[in-house]
């Protein structure tokens, strides 16, 4: 596999030198400060390839913008409301941008409104660091008592909805509001974040919009950009949702081995593919991980290998970043299994047999705990992540030379 990094520019604390001692051999990244459904223009993206190639202090990093993450898709377009068909426009025409500066790899989600929800970023575990965690009853007692959505109650188990009762009623006003900021929680640099009130708006422009509505708009969108991309040679890859299940009334359709069949098989074209993110599936136990890279595997274009920990049975369920090697998730056959897919890559001659992958987010650890980089995204905890990652990848290419 081809090592990664997620770098989110010259505002992340975790810096290309960081990275590169860590041992990537490639970064991922985005134009998070261009609002969505702007174009991302040739300067723009060149501005960014060259700090990619440059240490902090200039000198040369000898790494490159492999893949990017994410070229957001506009709530106009997973809504199909406003704007969204000079949207999707200025999508095709990033696509054009991004192909002409040699960046083949373009990650996207088409999550409504939050593309992914922890209810605490920084969660004290055993060995005295932190990591993100999603509480069940913490986001009910959000839904029902501060976001106070209609139906919410409805939405939760009766038990569910009566310990989030008792947990709000505990929880004093600092409490509640840093609640709220960890759910509407975004990344550096970005555009887009929103308050109680804007949050609720964004909620009810979906109203109308049930899975399978929202599911049609998706495949409209790839029937407008697939075609772009295949003319491009560019690899388009869908993340699931984070978590894995419906949030705040709204639906999901990246959720299942099933989900990524339906957007496989309505738009069959290798440019259309997955970004299979071990933890966003992992957090449902009905996904079968290992087995899903044997099934789809020829479209994955992407890989996050990170590893979560389910707190109670079925989904929804409370979850937290476990180590990658540990939680409930088997790495080692996981990663088998990719190395399998890139082996069948390589016999049928495909110029992208390696599989970009990187270590997904990490628990904070050592001097991540000073640093205050990105929620999820340590230099320490991530270091360790790929490195215990690369050490499986080695054994298991050890074993099958004999």
């Amino acid at each position: 596999m081809r090592h990664t990094w997620r770098w989110f520019g010259p505002v992340d604390k975790v810096t290309t030198a960081d990275a590169r001692q860590a041992g990537a051999q490639g970064i991922v990244t985005a134009l998070h400060h261009v609002p969505h459904g702007a174009v991302w223009t040739p300067a723009e993206i060149a501005r960014r390839q060259d700090a990619v190639r440059r240490f902090p202090d200039g000198s040369p990093s000898g790494l490159e913008w492999e893949v990017v993450e994410s070229l957001p898709v506009s709530e106009a377009v997973k809504t199909q409301t406003g704007d969204w068909k000079a949207h999707l426009a200025a999508y095709r025409a990033s696509l054009e941008n991004l192909a002409a500066a040699g960046i083949a790899t373009i990650c996207y989600n088409f999550m409504p409104v939050l593309d992914w929800t922890r209810t605490d970023l920084a969660w004290r575990v055993g060995h005295g660091g932190t990591t993100m965690r999603f509480d069940l009853i913490d986001f009910a007692a959000f839904d029902i008592h501060v976001f106070a959505r209609r139906g919410a109650v409805e939405s939760f188990a009766p038990e569910i909805a009566e310990a989030a009762a008792r947990r709000f009623a505990a929880m004093d006003d600092a409490a509640r509001t840093r609640l709220a900021r960890n759910i509407n929680a975004g990344l550096p640099g970005a555009t887009e974040s929103w308050s109680l009130d804007g949050l609720r708006a964004q909620v009810a422009t979906y109203a109308r919009i049930d899975a399978a509505r929202l599911r049609a708009n998706l495949m409209d969108f790839l029937a407008e950009v697939v075609p772009s991309a295949e003319r491009l040679g560019l690899r388009l890859c869908c993340h699931p949702d984070d978590p894995p299940f419906p949030l705040l009334g709204l639906p999901r359709v990246m959720s299942t081995e099933a989900d990524y069949r339906a957007l496989l098989e309505t738009v069959d074209s290798p440019a259309s593919g997955a970004t299979f993110c071990t933890g966003s599936l992992g957090a449902r136990p009905d996904n079968d991980l290992p087995g899903m890279v044997g099934r789809i595997g020829p479209r994955i274009h992407f890989a996050h290998l990170r590893n979560v920990r389910r707190e109670m049975g079925g989904w929804p369920c409370s979850f937290y970043e476990d180590e990658h090697l540990a939680g409930d998730t088997d790495m080692v056959a996981v990663v088998a299994a990719l190395l399998k897919e890139e082996a069948r890559r390589k016999e049928e001659g495909r110029a992208d047999a390696q599989i970009p992958m990187r270590p997904d987010h990490g628990q904070d650890i050592l001097d991540d705990l000073k640093r205050g980089a990105q929620p999820g995204y340590p230099a320490v905890g991530r270091l360790k992540g790929l490195a215990e990652l690369r050490g499986v990848e080695r054994a298991l290419q050890s074993a099958a030379k004999g």
